[in-house]
């Protein structure tokens, strides 16, 4: 009787245990999905990590720099010149990385191996060389296509990559050599992100 007892009451430990255990499972599952769609929410709607490939951003960004792009600030205020940013230009299927140059109804000249923002009032056009703090000090910007002058029309922005004179940007149509229409400017559709934080290889802000 007494063993009869015993195995009962082993019985009755081992459900209660086998119950816990179920417990603490669906506890743990619980969790995880819930990390899971945080993690899924501030992927798709705020933030999203992002590789660079190549060396166009040179030196500002290096092969393989690991960098977090922000999806929000842009919707509250609109992008200011050298914001980086990564976008799909028009005929294009892969995302590009690069710098906001030139603002909506500005007109770019590149001269003298320089560049010039102008702009119009009613006393003419004023033309001042771009400050680039962020290039070596020797750089100098070329054209390419045989264009020098360039109007932005739109709410739309020129862009160009840090590496000027080893890259394909705004200069040439991102490839396109500015025929059949394409176009030279990264519109509001076409940006999807504005790099925030550059992670690996060194934790900076932009």
């Amino acid at each position: 009787m007494n063993e009869v007892t015993e195995i009962i009451n082993n019985w009755g430990k081992t459900k209660r245990t086998f119950k816990d255990f179920l417990l603490d499972l669906f506890d743990l599952v619980t969790f995880f999905v819930f990390v899971w769609w945080i993690v899924l929410f501030i992927r798709f709607f705020l933030f999203n990590p992002y590789t660079v490939v190549g060396q166009s951003m040179d030196p500002t960004f290096g092969e393989k720099d690991f960098i977090i792009v922000d999806k929000i600030s842009h919707k509250m205020k609109w992008y200011q010149r050298s914001d980086i940013v990564v976008f799909v230009p028009q005929w294009k299927e892969v995302p590009y990385i690069k710098r906001v140059v030139w603002l909506p109804w500005e007109t770019v000249k590149i001269k003298d191996w320089e560049v010039f923002i102008c702009t119009t009032s009613s006393s003419g056009e004023n033309c001042n060389v771009l400050a680039e703090a962020y290039l070596p000090a020797d750089l100098k910007t070329t054209t390419t296509c045989g264009l020098t002058e360039f109007k932005v029309t739109d709410w739309a922005y020129f862009v160009m990559w840090d590496n000027r004179n080893h890259s394909t940007d705004s200069r040439c149509c991102f490839w396109l050599w500015c025929y059949s229409g394409s176009s030279y400017l990264a519109t509001e559709q076409e940006i999807i992100w504005k790099v925030s934080i550059r992670l690996f290889p060194s934790f900076t802000k932009f």
